[in-house]
């Protein structure tokens, strides 16, 4: 979607080793979900040089962020919030509520209060850093979207999911186990719940994407 749009993407794999560049040639950084928790700095070191990274890419130099999942919570660790283990996962399908505050951004704009998405967590955002807005929660997590400053943004559920999310996730230990403990039995009905939503989820990611990045170039 966004090298069709013109944009250059560089990945970079932290727990593989590579190293994070400059930050100066770069408009946007995003981070993305994985396994892991934020509070694992003694096993996963690169994770601090991440903090590190995201604080002065927001705070410092003031660019758009976008981080979903794991990147969500890096933001609001980053930047002096606090993230824990929730009391159960949240798993498979679900649906947020936007705020008052979530209402009025123009991230959500185009989209009804109640949004239905895509969930894979067992970790959540537990005290906003200052500065941080909720826009959008559930009852299981009640930071689901949030918003720093103008342009850094954090979603907890996946708007990224395709047909190939779920078969993908569940061949990783750490992902399969919250969907065990989250549906049990029910968890075998996933894939097929989450192919009966695809076209919902693609029509709210290209809005969230036409929204964000309308935001990111101001």
């Amino acid at each position: 979607m966004w090298t069709a749009a013109g944009h250059t993407i560089k990945t970079v794999e932290l727990d593989e080793g590579e190293p994070i560049p400059p930050l100066d040639p770069f408009d946007l950084l995003v981070a993305m979900g994985r396994p892991m928790d934020v509070w694992q700095e003694a096993e996963l070191p690169w994770l601090v040089a991440e903090k590190t990274t995201i604080r002065r890419f927001v705070r410092d130099l003031g660019r758009p962020y976008l981080g979903i999942c794991l990147g969500h919570q890096l933001l609001a660790d980053a930047l002096g919030g606090s993230v824990g283990p929730m009391a159960a996962p949240e798993v498979g399908l679900a649906s947020v509520r936007l705020t008052e505050a979530g209402r009025d951004d123009p991230v959500f704009k185009g989209f009804p209060d109640e949004v239905d998405c895509f969930q894979w967590h067992g970790a959540e955002v537990k005290r906003l850093p200052d500065g941080a807005v909720i826009l959008a929660g559930n009852a299981a997590s009640p930071a689901q979207a949030m918003r720093w400053g103008k342009r850094a943004y954090g979603f907890q559920y996946h708007v990224e999911i395709t047909s190939r999310t779920v078969p993908n996730w569940q061949a990783i230990p750490a992902y399969r186990a919250s969907l065990d403990a989250a549906l049990g039995e029910r968890a075998a009905m996933l894939e097929a719940d989450v192919g009966a939503r695809l076209k919902t989820f693609g029509t709210a990611a290209t809005r969230l994407n036409e929204n964000f990045l309308a935001i990111s170039k101001q």
